[in-house]
């Protein structure tokens, strides 16, 4: 019933948004020339600290002749915490640089204390909030389904038109650079009176130990990989797209003879598709998404990755892929997932001559691993796999809804709240960022 309830307020809300706002809907403006969007990056969490920083995104319109489209966009990110977190990160994406060719560069230095880490198959790997709930009977530590990443990433694209733009090539090579280790439980407790972390064993720490994390691979390591694919495009704009669809077929391969110590195979299939129901005010939006290996063995540090032609996000769970579900909650050699979203614009205006408008989304997530990781489990504990509850493999699924803040059509502030439908998923999210999902 709660599930049930939630997603009627948002629908309803969306709906009365529409049609209570639809006189104050003001035309659009076509931008020329250079735009800036930026805002101060704020956080606090108890054990990574307090987070600062900013992002900006610089835009060039030209003549204004591909608005809302932009010629050219830079975002630039740097946020850090006070104990050792942070992003660092530069993103070009060019649609006009070289003729009929879109490039996009993007390098980051991401550095994460306490990374979830709940196992690999879904449901396969059973969570316990219990071990992570302080003062409980059955607490073993808030980092136990945690540990420390240091990922350095380069990537460049190229898409190039086939049919006009709406059927592409794509090409694109990218290096990953992973440096994995248990939490560093010291760091965390730096300054701290009370409410210490006790400095045990992670779950990341035991699969190590058993081996069910392979040692060659438990510190992290290099992958370098080539993309290839075609991608078909309708959406009338790439932002907050109100018609059209948006498919691609990508492979992307790591060979041996590029240096990588595992060499392997994906296959990636993503289908969006954008349905008006008021123009320019209300639209329905889905996602759908495949990701397979089709030979060779990935190791375990590139499992939670989600790849498509635009970005890179972390495995299903979470802002980018289900949200209210915990990050990185499913992993598996093979996983797929949707996003059904229903998104209206409810004031549209001018200010200071930049375009700005308001929107309100319902939606609904959902996701799960199709090709289970393999791993050795001769070393596990006869005592641990008896006193854990495994499951089968099901559907992951989170709802809920969220704001939008926009400004000249591209620069888009993001404010999802996602609530997990299962308690082995988490309970709930707030997430703050940019752009729609999708």
């Amino acid at each position: 019933m709660r599930k049930f309830t939630f997603l009627l307020f948002g629908f309803l809300f969306t709906a009365f948004a529409v049609f209570a706002q639809k006189d104050s809907l003001k035309k659009e403006k076509v931008k020329t020339g250079f735009s800036m969007g930026g805002v101060p990056v704020v956080a606090y969490d108890a054990d990574t600290g307090f987070k600062y920083g900013g992002l900006v995104n610089l835009y060039l319109y030209g003549d204004g002749s591909n608005y809302p489209n932009y010629n050219h966009s830079l975002y630039l990110e740097w946020s850090r915490t006070t104990k050792g977190s942070g992003i660092n990160q530069l993103t070009y994406d060019a649609l006009t640089l070289i003729p009929k060719t879109r490039v996009t560069f993007d390098v980051a230095y991401l550095t994460e204390q306490a990374l979830n880490f709940y196992g690999f198959n879904g449901y396969e790997a059973n969570y316990n909030p219990a071990f992570e709930l302080t003062g409980g009977n059955d607490y073993i530590s808030r980092m136990y389904y945690r540990h420390s990443r240091k990922l350095f990433r380069i990537k460049a694209d190229f898409q190039g038109d086939i049919m006009g733009k709406k059927l592409r090539w794509l090409a694109g090579v990218a290096h990953y650079r992973a440096k994995i280790s248990t939490v560093d439980i010291a760091k965390l407790n730096e300054g701290k009176e009370s409410d210490l972390l006790p400095d045990t064993a992670t779950l990341y720490d035991n699969y190590v130990k058993w081996g069910v994390i392979p040692a060659d691979q438990a510190t992290g390591g290099n992958i370098t990989f080539l993309k290839v694919g075609a991608v078909y495009d309708t959406r009338d704009n790439e932002a907050n797209p109100n018609k059209g669809m948006w498919s691609e077929a990508l492979v992307l391969t790591a060979p041996g003879f590029l240096g990588n110590d595992y060499a392997y195979t994906r296959l990636l299939l993503s289908h969006r598709q954008y349905i008006t129901i008021f123009p320019d005010i209300l639209t329905f939006a889905y996602r759908l998404s495949y990701q397979t290996k089709i030979s060779g063995e990935m190791p375990f540090y590139m499992l939670p990755y989600a790849i498509d032609s635009k970005a890179t996000k972390d495995g299903l769970g979470g802002a980018k892929t289900i949200r209210g579900v915990l990050r990185n909650r499913v992993v598996g050699d093979g996983v797929a997932f949707g996003n059904f979203e229903l998104r209206s614009k409810f004031f549209k205006t001018v200010i200071l001559n930049q375009n700005f408008y308001l929107g309100v989304n319902a939606f609904v997530d959902m996701g799960m691993v199709t090709s289970p990781y393999t791993f050795d489990k001769t070393n596990v504990p006869a005592e641990y796999l008896s006193s854990v509850d495994f499951a089968d493999e099901s559907l992951h699924i989170g709802y809920g809804g969220g704001i939008r803040f926009v400004i000249n059509s591209n620069f888009i502030i993001a404010v999802d709240y996602g609530i997990a439908a299962k308690k082995q998923d988490g309970t709930k999210g707030l997430y703050i960022g940019l752009n729609y999902l999708f």
